[in-house]
């Protein structure tokens, strides 16, 4: 029978990608964006019906949820949509704020209460979340993002236990570093003067060449997506990405305060 997976955020990057691998392997793919009139590849995919969501607006989620449904049961939610917030905490607006908890943490939320009845009715189903390597451990300057990330991991290990009984499934996804366009397309930097130097260090060190070849293309990062859907295994979190399983090791093995100084040394200097 084929299986069915609603994906929110799948414009770009791992949503896109994850988007055209389920569909390659013979699923039926939901594809969820904030504008689907700029879409053409998806809409063209077979296999793939594409939908309008913003998962910050409760009527929208409703509708999507709606029409979802009325295709089949669905067997995976994979509540992808996302951004990032860096910078200086202090220098945040509270639309900042809003904004980003609104969407990385409360539209999880809210989408995934629009499906869990038919769910739980259902006796069947997977929640997954992707979350980021950056809900495991933590980097200067991106407090509010971990926040929301730290969130998703701590509300989705706590919402297995629940729904377990009535043979619903959760997983998280948390990412290293992915080739796509996060940096420029889905990055709100936050600004502050008293922090100028700190920021410069910090950005320079994201922007290591060195660095940045450890990480994955969306494309590796979808087929670790596939294997969290498709395997027994009973795990919620699964770290994603060689970088990002390396960088969770050192924290587990190192402790947290050997781990920070670690990264304080790396990003701030000695």
């Amino acid at each position: 029978m084929t299986q069915t997976i609603f994906i929110t955020g799948a414009s770009t990057g791992l949503g896109r990608a994850a988007a055209l691998l389920f569909a390659k392997r013979g699923w039926k793919v939901i594809a969820t964006m904030r504008n689907p009139d700029k879409e053409a590849e998806l809409k063209a995919t077979p296999g793939v019906t594409v939908m309008r969501l913003d998962v910050t607006k409760p009527a929208e989620i409703a509708e999507a949820a709606k029409a979802a449904l009325a295709l089949g049961p669905v067997d995976v939610l994979f509540n992808n949509a996302g951004y990032g917030l860096a910078g200086p905490f202090e220098g945040a607006s509270d639309e900042q704020l809003a904004a980003e908890i609104d969407t990385n943490l409360l539209g999880v939320m809210r989408v995934t209460q629009a499906f869990l009845p038919a769910m739980r009715d259902r006796g069947q189903g997977m929640i997954l979340t992707t979350t980021s390597i950056g809900g495991l451990v933590t980097f200067p300057f991106n407090s509010v993002y971990h926040a929301t990330k730290w969130g998703l991991e701590g509300w989705s290990e706590s919402l297995a236990f629940e729904l377990e009984p009535f043979g619903l499934r959760v997983r998280t996804i948390a990412p290293g570093g992915i080739s796509t366009d996060f940096g420029s397309r889905s990055l709100v930097v936050t600004q502050h003067p008293a922090y100028a130097e700190q920021v410069g260090k910090v950005m320079a060190a994201f922007a290591n060449p060195e660095r940045r070849a450890n990480g994955s293309t969306a494309e590796q990062i979808a087929e670790e997506v596939w294997q969290a859907v498709t395997e027994p295994s009973g795990a919620v979190t699964h770290v994603a990405g060689n970088d990002a399983r390396g960088l969770y090791a050192q924290r587990l093995q190192a402790g947290i305060e050997a781990f920070r100084a670690a990264i304080r040394s790396q990003f701030l200097g000695a």
